[in-house]
């Protein structure tokens, strides 16, 4: 009885150090990651201000609600044509749509270095740790960001 009783004192032990070591670790991420996007939220709304659209704006009127470069180029492409003046659009709207498209153009820049600068940030973002032991083991093997 007193070798099991010391068997399971020194496996809570290893268990409690794990855990707090796990948590020490994810603390130190979310605080990277807190300091990288309050980084890249204030380079976005700087990019609002040059351009004079902010990135709603810019998503609303190039009619794209999810940032894919490939949609914004294609439905830029789309409205640039219909708005030309030789076909009776407007120079107002196509001027609109040309600024939209430099919007994003902008905001796909700020999300590239910000992902250039911290790679393993996107894959822990999706896998926060919850009270399981395996999404524990799994915050502590995902690369982290750099402090």
């Amino acid at each position: 009885a007193k070798y099991l009783a010391q068997i399971i004192v020194m496996g809570v032990q290893v268990v409690g150090r794990a855990f707090a070591r796990a948590l020490r670790q994810e603390f130190a991420a979310s605080r990277a990651a807190a300091d990288a996007r309050g980084r890249t939220v204030h380079r976005s709304a700087a990019a609002s201000n040059l351009s004079g659209l902010s990135l709603q704006e810019a998503q609303q009127i190039l009619n794209v609600s999810k940032l894919s470069p490939e949609e914004v180029q294609k439905n830029y492409e789309h409205l640039f044509k219909v708005n030309d003046k030789s076909v009776g659009g407007s120079f107002y709207l196509q001027s609109k749509v040309v600024r939209a498209k430099e919007r994003l153009d902008e905001e796909f820049r700020i999300q590239t270095e910000f992902r250039s600068r911290y790679p393993g940030w996107s894959a822990m973002a999706r896998s926060r740790p919850t009270t399981t032991s395996a999404s524990w083991v799994q915050a502590i093997l995902l690369p982290q960001p750099p402090e």
